[in-house]
């Protein structure tokens, strides 16, 4: 496995990191063993970065990884953790909360779930429009002076409040979705990011399996699969976004590799500061992602993808229209 390292002061990490988020019923049920048995097989082959959020099924996620991280060196890999989206009973969101001692609240609560001293990147998952950044920010400094966080992400933030962030603590990573059909960030923030020294952890690399090759017009999500909500998927949006996929087999064919693996080596070709996040809930899904990453492409090949895919080519938004206002960056 290849590493990449985040920005100028964040870790050495696998050129491709896990996202763990799909083991825990964002798409679905989802088959514990399998999920163990995923993580084991990731780290097994070299995946050192993993990705979960203490608000994915209510500290579900934390308490499986848990379970299968026990007994693993704990400098073998690295957890990055996502905090402060709120939730109901109903698992209905509800806002985010990035006060100072929320932060250390949250952060306590994950310690704890996730059976570890310390958490190698914490961020927040959204920014809280009631709390300055620096706040929260300096909540985390603290922690990081005190050895609980190693250090600070955010996620899906605009530029400005990227350059807020690190004046108050270096940042290793932005963690934001990046992919063939989710091109924004390449506009203001991917600049800032690498004027500042900061790396980038593309999620969606794959747009929730919509660019997997894996599915299908007449495919309906089932019970607990947030895709049912998701623009992208909805009738007369996802029939167009599948033609993309069909120009993007064609490059894929020609090259020798799936869908899948071609979107997520696009991603990986946009810099040596990206590391991709792939949500593999199986094994079958982790070995067809693994070998995107030795995957060549030539200018040619990039050339094609471009044609295949071109930028703003998607219909429908990456999130529902509730979500979006709370994103740092659009489509």
């Amino acid at each position: 496995m290849q590493t990449r390292t985040l920005g100028t002061t964040g870790p050495t990490v696998s050129a491709l990191g896990l996202g763990a988020m799909g083991m825990s019923g964002a798409y679905g049920a989802a088959d514990r063993a399998e999920s163990i048995a995923t993580v084991h097989a990731a780290l097994d082959t070299g995946v050192t970065l993993i990705d979960t959020g203490d608000f994915y099924a209510m500290g579900h996620n934390e308490l499986l990884l848990a379970e299968a991280l026990r007994g693993r060196d704990r400098d073998s890999y690295r957890l990055s953790v996502k905090f402060g989206q709120l939730r109901g009973p109903g698992r209905e969101f509800s806002g985010q909360d990035g006060r100072p001692e929320a932060v250390k609240n949250f952060l306590a609560y994950s310690l704890t779930r996730l059976g570890t001293d310390h958490i190698d990147i914490y961020r927040p998952a959204r920014l809280d429009p009631a709390v300055p950044i620096e706040e929260t920010v300096g909540a985390i400094k603290e922690m990081i002076e005190a050895g609980y966080v190693r250090n600070l992400g955010l996620s899906e933030v605009d530029a400005e409040t990227i350059r807020r962030a690190h004046a108050v603590q270096p940042v290793a990573d932005l963690q934001i979705e990046y992919s063939l059909l989710s091109r924004a960030v390449e506009a203001d923030v991917l600049p800032t990011l690498r004027e500042l020294g900061i790396g980038l952890t593309a999620y969606g690399v794959l747009s929730r399996g919509l660019i997997s090759g894996h599915w299908s017009a007449g495919r309906t999500a089932g019970p607990g699969d947030g895709r049912g909500f998701s623009p992208r998927f909805s009738t007369g949006n996802v029939e167009h976004n599948l033609a993309l996929v069909e120009a993007l087999r064609m490059v894929a064919d020609a090259k020798g590799c799936t869908v899948a693996q071609l979107a997520i080596a696009w991603v990986a070709a946009q810099g040596e500061d990206i590391v991709p996040l792939v949500g593999a809930r199986t094994r079958e899904r982790l070995a067809e992602a693994l070998p995107a990453m030795e995957l060549n492409l030539t200018a040619e090949d990039l050339a094609d993808i471009e044609n295949a895919v071109p930028p703003g080519a998607a219909r429908g938004d990456r999130y529902p229209s509730a979500f979006m206002a709370g994103l740092g960056v659009g489509n």
